[in-house]
């Protein structure tokens, strides 16, 4: 996979991909544990979390109709 250098810096800048970069740091969470330690709408935290995704940051697993 190619990196954008100028991308992957845009992907990190963001506080809230920050944020959520930390929280699963610390442990595996689904979206809507996520979602609900931010005042944003679960569409909203699904487009950060798939932006981090495309840069290999995170991965995600489906459980039953959550994803983790």
């Amino acid at each position: 996979m190619t990196v954008d250098c100028t991308e992957f810096c845009k992907a990190l800048a963001d506080n809230t991909r920050q944020q959520i970069l930390q929280m699963l740091l610390e442990k595996e969470m689904c979206v809507s544990e996520i979602t609900d330690a931010f005042d944003m709408s679960q569409p909203t935290i699904s487009h950060h979390l798939s932006v981090l995704k495309q840069f290999d940051l995170v991965t995600g697993r489906k459980e039953g109709k959550q994803v983790f």
